[in-house]
């Protein structure tokens, strides 16, 4: 998901020349004050604009109220599949904002449920309420930690040590609730050493992230590569399930493949490997479609 400020063209065309699955228009901290409001008019000619190529388009609100309210107006738009909620520290706030959500929806004649919530954990009220959370609302499609705000309200640095558990809490978190588990451990704005941040998202991957936001360009292969299973992978785990259907064809609860051993726990392993590369290859052939029929 890249970051692209709400109020500038020229980074939308150079967003959209990217092989990203999202664009997210960030009406707040990449957004001047003075700006807003122009942005907001504009958010629905730059969020078409993106979809008609294919990508989906995320818009990142502002957190005091009399700006979320007026930032949520301007976003439920046929071309917004999701709001990101900044500075989320309750369950309340998430139930609070999918009501308006769904008053706007009404006035704009789009179905119910249309525009889903990313929430961003960002302080240590909404670290000590993850389950209650995630669990809040139907529309709430994933959370993730917003490091450099969460480390400001912890008094703590923004590391890997100080990021790790909070990080892990939230994919626990997410799991529970059947919501996707997003970020990594680590803060969004380290991109100038390209080789660390590919190691960084890839790290995020294993623990069980299954996405990111990106703020610069930059950033998008080695996120699309961490969180896409390659080809050798999903080779080795086709012919891994294989053996083991032989094998329990034949009797046997568990066998060896490539000198490991196989049981029921590592098959599913595999099959989860499978379906991320399934689903993948009809996001891209969805997007392939769109673009083609546009």
């Amino acid at each position: 998901m890249l970051f692209v400020p709400a109020n500038s063209q020229k980074f939308l065309d150079s967003a959209l020349k990217r092989p990203t699955d999202a664009i997210q228009l960030d009406l707040e901290d990449a957004c001047p004050p003075d700006l807003k409001e122009s942005a907001r008019i504009q958010i629905g000619t730059m969020a078409a604009r993106a979809a008609a190529l294919g990508y989906d388009v995320i818009v990142r609100v502002n957190r005091p109220w009399r700006q979320l309210v007026r930032d949520i107006e301007a976003c439920v738009h046929p071309s917004v599949q999701a709001i990101t909620l900044p500075k989320v520290s309750d369950a309340g706030m998430v139930k609070a904002v999918a009501e308006i959500i769904e008053e706007c929806e009404i006035a704009a004649s789009l179905p119910i449920g249309h525009t889903r919530i990313i929430a961003m954990i960002e302080d240590a009220e909404g670290l000590s309420q993850l389950d209650a959370i995630a669990q809040s609302h139907p529309r709430l499609y994933g959370m993730i930690v917003g490091a450099e705000d969460l480390a400001v309200s912890m008094r703590m640095a923004v590391d890997t040590d100080s990021l790790y558990v909070p990080n892990v809490m939230l994919v626990a978190a997410c799991r529970r609730a059947g919501i996707v588990p997003l970020g990594f451990v680590g803060s969004v704005a380290d991109y100038a050493d390209r080789e660390a941040f590919a190691q960084t998202v890839q790290r995020a991957a294993k623990l069980g992230f299954e996405g990111a936001f990106c703020i610069h360009p930059s950033q998008v292969d080695a996120t699309n590569a961490a969180f896409s299973p390659n080809e050798e992978a999903v080779k080795r785990a086709r012919e891994l399930i294989a053996v083991f259907e032989r094998e329990r064809a034949a009797g046997r609860a568990a066998c060896s493949f490539e000198g490991r051993m196989v049981d029921a726990p590592v098959v599913a392993q595999a099959q989860l490997t499978i379906e991320r590369a399934d689903q993948l290859a009809a996001l891209l052939s969805r997007r392939k479609a769109h673009i083609l029929s546009a």
